[in-house]
């Protein structure tokens, strides 16, 4: 089993900047939510950002190294997790850094596979490992990220139950789904799905899967798609869905969607935090890294 977790935390966080009135939440978490990356805002009951406990259940499920990619401007990961770039001794785990550059021309970051491709060309030793990789503003699960430890197939995703998530419909509708066919191995990823094609997108026992960008990837066999990962036409970004679809034309029956039936916090815009604050609060009394 692999014990290699890339976390994205590089975004520009648009959706989380946007001015909104919102009374339930303090001036202190306002310019938070305006000046941090998302996972380093202060939901915790004592204050600590949402990637403690991100990392808390990584290391209760088995990971050891992590490699969290930020932006240009990331400084203060640095202060939370560790002063160098590499290794970095928190809690036992050993945490890097790798940095998402803005190419010129460029005024945000080039979305989810050019900051993977960054980063496995700052640590070339993942082109020939396994790794697992994750958003540093949703809390996976310990059981889920330690599902992609132990899976053996070469890529993989959880593939979450979508009526499972404790979100509005308006907001799961807007969710990718994943068609799977009947041993589990993806198909493809629809992004924004009409409610037209919804039934023919239900995987074996009947329903609707969605990712949320928690992946298993094999280094060496993934590496030249996320080179030559193509920008989304429309997002003009290049995207990890669109990296594991193209390893899939040439590799079918690679990428195995691991299901799940749970709830994932998630923490995009202000409207989030407050409803986090209260999910850890009630699950996480206390940050224990010694359990």
């Amino acid at each position: 089993m692999h014990t290699n977790l890339v976390i994205l935390a590089g975004g520009a966080s648009s959706r989380m900047k946007k001015q909104v009135g919102l009374e339930n939440l303090s001036a202190e978490e306002i310019a938070q939510a305006n000046e941090r990356s998302k996972g380093l805002i202060g939901v915790g009951p004592n204050g600590r950002p949402l990637l403690d406990y991100l990392l808390l259940n990584a290391k209760r499920a088995g990971y050891k190294n992590i490699y969290i990619i930020i932006g240009e401007q990331g400084d203060l990961f640095k202060e939370f997790y560790g002063n160098e770039t590499k290794n970095n001794d928190f809690h036992g785990l050993n945490i890097s850094f790798a940095t998402q550059y803005i190419p010129e021309g460029r005024v945000k970051p080039f979305g989810t596979a050019d900051a993977l491709y960054q980063a496995v060309e700052q640590y070339p030793e993942l082109n020939s490992q396994s790794y697992s990789v994750c958003n540093s503003d949703n809390l996976y699960s310990t059981d889920a990220l330690l599902a992609l430890r132990e899976t053996d197939c070469p890529n993989a995703f959880i593939s979450y139950d979508r009526d499972a998530m404790e979100f509005p419909l308006e907001r799961i509708s807007r969710f990718a789904i994943a068609k799977l066919n009947k041993e589990g191995f993806l198909l493809d990823i629809l992004e924004k799905p009409s409610a037209d094609v919804l039934e023919e997108y239900k995987d074996s026992e009947g329903k609707l899967r969605v990712s949320m960008n928690a992946f298993k990837f094999n280094g060496e066999l993934l590496y030249p798609y996320l080179k030559n990962c193509p920008v989304h036409p429309e997002r003009d970004e290049k995207e990890l869905p669109t990296v594991l679809l193209n390893s899939l034309k040439d590799n079918p029956d690679s990428a195995l969607g691991i299901p799940f039936s749970e709830h994932v916090p998630d923490l995009t815009a202000k409207e989030d935090i407050a409803e986090v604050k209260e999910y850890l609060k009630k699950h996480y009394p206390e940050l224990n890294w010694e359990n």
